[in-house]
């Protein structure tokens, strides 16, 4: 039996990492271009942040100009999600995986599923720096009109993102309302019958749309009329508010807006509920003047519904250490990536008292690198 479960652990693990394809949407939608060297819990890695660039005018010159500097950043990457999923096969099932080529064991496909919506969980948790805001906090987006769609473009194009790589998650709430809206269903506007026969929206306005289970909903802080204790100038990033009552200060992922000033403020660190006075840091940073007093508007909680550019988000997915000479205990030992997405998993079989336990468990890091490229749109 080990020789046979040594030869069909590679089978069972690519079967694993196509359905893990399928189930797992964000990472196949987000920018996940990093070496795949294996890691361990801990480690680190760093994501390039290039840095703008001015033009000058040209002055002909027997001296050539000196180079502008430039001073690109960098965004550290822990890759801090360790997570694993068991299930058992009987020996009927293993047979059935080397014979056909197509069978995935019933318990395998729902192992697989519980690691794909933790994977997805952990990129829609880093939501809570996007301080784009499109749509009304709790109203299901396109009930009746497509400006959801609209407005997040136009958040997007203000924000300087790219007009390519563009993809838009929504719940399945925002999903049907869509589908049922003639600009995404009707042959003749939309130019095909992909959402009218098959249910899926596809490109529009821009962006590549997908629906995922895992879509997050902000609860949001903030009670009382908070106000702007101290004048505020542009490049500041921290908040004095008062005006709140209760234990109701401001969480991490509030979305706010300051009297005078157009700009959505996501809140990126506060301290823990207190009513009164609070201060909170804000991103980006203070783009005008604000005057002391200037009332605080805070949207209220909702479905995080996104848009954004691929290089939004950054996943780093490792595979962890495999051999299927196995360990100095007896176990199997095998890691497999999936080329088309870099979605990495291992594969470890042990044998227990008249059974064998199959786990499959998975490494990876994720981060908002870049909240500009993205836009909330609320649900």
């Amino acid at each position: 039996m080990v020789n046979t479960v040594t030869n069909i652990m590679p089978k069972i693990l690519a079967r694993g990492l196509l359905a893990l394809r399928e189930q797992a949407v964000m990472p196949r939608v987000v920018n996940g271009d990093y070496a795949q060297q294996a890691a361990q819990k801990g480690d680190t890695i760093d994501v390039p942040i290039p840095s703008a660039i001015s033009v000058n005018t040209v002055t002909p010159s027997n001296t050539p100009p000196t180079p502008a500097d430039s001073s690109p950043t960098k965004v550290q990457i822990p890759l801090n999600n360790w997570y694993e999923a068991n299930f058992h096969m009987t020996d009927k099932e293993l047979v059935e995986v080397d014979r056909n080529e197509h069978f995935v064991p019933m318990q395998m496909s729902e192992a697989v599923k519980a690691l794909a919506n933790k994977i997805n969980t952990t990129v829609h948790n880093e939501y809570k720096g996007v301080f784009g805001f499109a749509g009304t906090a709790g109203a299901t987006p396109f009930a009746s009109a497509v400006s959801a769609a609209t407005d997040a473009r136009k958040i997007l194009n203000q924000q300087l993102c790219p007009r390519t790589d563009r993809r838009m998650i929504l719940d399945f709430d925002a999903e049907a309302s869509a589908l049922a809206l003639d600009s995404f269903n009707n042959v003749n506007q939309v130019g095909g019958t992909g959402p009218k026969i098959e249910g899926e929206i596809g490109r529009k306005f821009g962006f590549d749309i997908y629906t995922d289970d895992a879509i997050v909903t902000h609860t949001a802080g903030g009670s009382g009329t908070p106000l702007v204790n101290g004048a505020l100038a542009a490049g500041d990033t921290s908040v004095v508010i008062d005006g709140m009552s209760g234990s109701g200060g401001l969480v991490v992922g509030d979305v706010i807006t300051m009297a005078g000033n157009t700009q959505t403020y996501a809140v990126m660190t506060a301290p823990a509920a207190s009513g009164g006075a609070q201060t909170v840091t804000v991103a980006p940073a203070i783009t005008g003047t604000i005057a002391n007093d200037a009332a605080i508007t805070v949207k209220a909680s909702h479905v995080v519904n996104l848009g954004f550019h691929r290089d939004a988000f950054a996943l780093a997915m490792r595979p962890l250490q495999g051999s299927t000479q196995g360990d100095s205990y007896g176990n199997q030992i095998v890691s497999m990536t999936d080329p088309i997405t870099g979605l990495s998993m291992r594969l470890e079989v042990s044998r227990q008292h008249k059974q064998i336990v199959y786990s499959l468990d998975a490494l990876w890091g994720v981060k908002l690198i870049r909240p500009q490229l993205a836009v909330r749109i609320a649900g």
